[in-house]
């Protein structure tokens, strides 16, 4: 069993913070983007906002990335609840669920881009002197951002990709995979638990450390 001593608690906070409020400010994306198009369910239903605990999936926000820190070895892998959304309210469904979808992982990059910015006020221009245990945390947050867009563009449903690459498929095939949602999450899900997502890591980590160092030479 692991032992929850204060380092595993302040590693569970440092990667915890930033990750809860880049899933909520995901998800908040893409109620004020359907919102925008005429679909106020988000709103409605008390889920048009910052506030964590309305977002909040416990599995899948809490206790599953909780544990992978807790016991290394398990995949590091969350969500949050999603957000609902009625296409019937928009006036062209097919292109604006294509912009809802996209709104989360953009939502994503905006925060990645905050964050090097500053990155690049607090380490070049001496905002103030950061310690060490903030900046891991302003690691986290770039690569956690980065990481949540590039995951959520895969072409997979039920990720937001899913939902963006329907708008370029016949109608027919894109009601087919809609309906055929849980296997599709059951692939998901397996990738997931046999590792093969990490390789996923690789081009993020080749950006967020590309990103950082050009905002270090400026």
């Amino acid at each position: 069993m692991p032992v929850l001593n204060d380092q595993t608690i302040v590693n569970v906070i440092t990667f915890f913070i930033p990750f809860l409020f880049s899933l909520c400010f995901h998800e908040y994306a893409h109620g004020w983007m359907a919102k925008r198009f005429g679909d106020n369910t988000a709103e409605v239903m008390g889920r048009l906002t910052l506030n964590p605990m309305a977002h909040i999936d416990w599995l899948g926000t809490v206790i599953l990335p909780i544990a992978a820190i807790i016991m290394p070895g398990l995949p590091l892998f969350g969500w949050a609840k999603p957000v609902p959304v009625n296409s019937r309210n928009f006036d062209k469904p097919r292109q604006q669920m294509f912009w809802v979808a996209l709104a989360g992982p953009l939502s994503n990059i905006l925060l990645f881009i905050c964050g090097l910015i500053f990155w690049y006020f607090v380490r070049k221009q001496n905002l103030f002197v950061p310690t060490e245990q903030f900046t891991k945390v302003l690691y986290i947050f770039l690569s956690l951002n980065l990481f949540l867009a590039f995951f959520n563009l895969l072409p997979i449903h039920p990720l937001d990709g899913g939902k963006v690459i329907a708008r370029f498929l016949p109608a027919r095939l894109e009601q087919w995979l809609e309906e055929k949602q849980e296997f599709a999450q059951i692939i998901l899900m397996l990738l997931v638990i046999f590792g093969v997502l990490q390789i996923l890591a690789l081009p993020v980590m080749w950006v967020l450390n590309q990103s950082i160092h050009l905002v270090e030479s400026l």
